[in-house]
């Protein structure tokens, strides 16, 4: 449905329903928002499409929910690059350790791994949402949340006097909610199943929203080998889904910005992916765009030195094939192997100085990220420059906006999940200044 304007306010239907906030999205973001608002004693109406609530943090948690990272805060906050400095402010409200601190109030203990990330004891996810929704249906003070599901914002979205009106589609039809205040916490474009499909972009528009096309972010890349796109038939069949473990990674860009980090990725039916991967995303993903094409170079064995690998591979190999000295003598695992007879010729590998040169350096190319929907996330969004410090649009005084559908993007590894939360807690708080503002505004209009 488009837009309706306030030429159309006189032939609305009486909404059938009246809620002093409406919250349309029941992710991270908007479920902090009502928790927030609803303990201030707010009465709170929660919207979502999906049938149940929080689909997307699930499938995050199932591998091991990373609820934040334990590394000091200034690191902290470093990840969030372009934004880190917007970011700061609500990371500011609910830091790492007040999401600790926020879990075991609802008796999910949590710990620090090896990799300093948080986890809850158990690894998992739905116990916490199942707590968390138990609260927030019956608090111990402040107003129960009332939660609608199956219901999918039309895009529709009209000032009425003090208020705001939105239309919603469900199974008995067409559902008109009047609010004074709205917080979209509708997600990215990536995993559109789960709810987060980024159909909103163009009503945002509308409602005086600046908003930057939704890209992948923490995702995988297609490669180009040889000239061709995509690894070779035989190499994809018998290495795909195979990591590779304990190498480095370092590219730059045409700006000058550079990554280098050591960990694991994964070999893809026709790239890369995989964390290590995933964190030098940004960068590669906007190279890609600005050039056609990113370069990176691994390192496949980073605890030895060059020397060291230049000595072992001049040693004579007896009879023994070059994958058995590769293996034996370095150590070097059947997908690394692969990958280096994937991408060398012939006359390198049999070199031991540039086969050497090449387990130290080898350069890959990529050619484009894989698809926003298959991305774990997403960046652009909501420009922030097109809201207030507290996620207000400028434009649209009662309307705010929180989560992955803002423009900003992060790592994987407790990040992103800790940036939803910390913005929907200044979303809220933003929309519950807007209520006690709006309610001295009506006292003083009052007495005159």
């Amino acid at each position: 449905m488009p837009l309706l304007t306030p030429d159309s306010a006189d032939s609305l239907p009486m909404p059938a329903l009246e809620a002093e906030v409406a919250i349309v999205g029941g992710g991270p973001a908007g479920l902090m928002a009502a928790e927030l608002l609803s303990a201030a004693g707010h009465a709170v109406h929660l919207f979502d499409a999906m049938p149940t609530l929080g689909r997307k943090f699930l499938l995050a948690g199932i591998g091991g929910l990373n609820l934040t990272h334990a590394e000091p805060f200034d690191s902290f906050v470093s990840r969030y690059g372009a934004r880190a400095v917007q970011c700061r402010f609500w990371l500011e409200r609910l830091r790492p350790q007040d999401i600790r601190d926020w879990a075991s109030g609802l008796g999910i203990e949590t710990f620090v791994g090896s990799s300093q990330r948080v986890f809850p004891t158990d690894m998992k996810a739905a116990p916490l949402l199942r707590a968390w929704l138990l609260r927030l249906r019956h608090p111990a003070t402040g107003v129960a949340v009332t939660f609608h599901m199956r219901q999918r914002w039309t895009g529709a979205c009209l000032r009425s006097g003090e208020q705001w009106l939105l239309a919603f589609e469900s199974a008995a039809g067409l559902q008109w909610v009047k609010a004074r205040a709205v917080l979209f916490a509708l997600g990215g474009g990536s995993w559109a199943r789960l709810g987060s499909d980024g159909a909103w972009t163009a009503s945002l528009q509308t409602l005086g929203a600046s908003v930057l096309p939704l890209q992948p972010a923490n995702c995988g890349f297609e490669v180009a080998v040889k000239g061709r796109p995509g690894w070779s038939d035989y190499f994809s069949q018998r290495h795909a889904g195979q990591p590779l473990k304990n190498v480095a990674l370092r590219c730059s860009d045409s700006l000058g910005q550079e990554f280098s980090r050591k960990g694991e990725f994964v070999l893809s039916a026709s790239g890369i992916e995989g964390s290590l991967v995933y964190a030098a995303s940004a960068l590669l993903r906007d190279e890609i765009a600005r050039s056609g094409s990113a370069s990176l170079l691994l390192d496949l064995r980073p605890d030895l030195a060059p020397e060291k690998v230049q000595t072992l591979l001049a040693r004579p190999r007896g009879g023994k094939s070059l994958t058995n000295c590769l293996r034996a003598w370095l150590g070097l695992s059947p997908a690394a192997i692969a990958l280096l007879h994937e991408l060398l010729e012939r006359e390198q590998l049999n070199d031991p100085v540039r086969l050497a040169a090449a387990i130290k350096s080898l350069p890959l190319t990529l050619v484009a990220p894989r698809p926003l929907d298959e991305a774990i996330s997403s960046a652009g969004g909501v420009a922030l420059e097109s809201l207030t410090p507290q996620l207000m649009l400028q434009d649209s005084p009662g309307l705010f906006c929180a989560g992955e559908m803002l423009d900003w993007e992060a790592p994987t590894g407790g990040y992103l999940l800790t940036a939803c939360l910390a913005s929907g807690k200044v979303a809220g708080e933003g929309v519950q200044d807007y209520l006690r503002q709006a309610g001295v505004r009506a006292t003083v209009a009052s007495d005159r």
